[in-house]
């Protein structure tokens, strides 16, 4: 990672696929990452760690077993760590998340959606 300035449209501009999250900083031990999603995503949970949510374009909504937790742009969620989650957008989403380094995007769940986070 470089000493530049990070510009999100540009970098939202270099990828379309949803649910793929890339990263753009690091901060301390913590990944600064960007995601497009769009659709069901999967149930699943961190339990070593919180997730942070911070919406930039579009309403994704943070399904939890209790209720569910709508966001707009400039909107902020913080999944508590061992909370089962799923994130859902009816149309496309801009996002960015704030974990620490490794995590891996579909928690204990596993599967077709687990992405191999790749640097822009």
């Amino acid at each position: 990672m470089s000493e530049e300035v990070v510009d999100l449209e540009e970098k939202f501009a270099l990828f379309s696929e949803h649910w793929s999250p890339k990263l753009v900083a690091r901060l301390n031990d913590y990944e600064v990452k960007l995601v497009k999603v769009k659709g069901d995503f999967v149930w699943h949970r961190h339990e070593d760690t919180d997730e942070l949510f911070l919406v930039l374009d579009g309403q994704l909504t943070i399904q939890l077993r209790d209720r569910d937790v709508v966001l707009g742009p400039g909107q902020l969620f913080v999944v508590p760590r061992g909370v089962e989650h799923c994130p859902r957008a009816d149309g496309e989403v801009k996002a960015l998340l704030l974990e620490p380094q490794g995590v891996v995007n579909t928690g204990d769940a596993g599967g077709e959606l687990t992405a191999r986070v790749e640097t822009i």
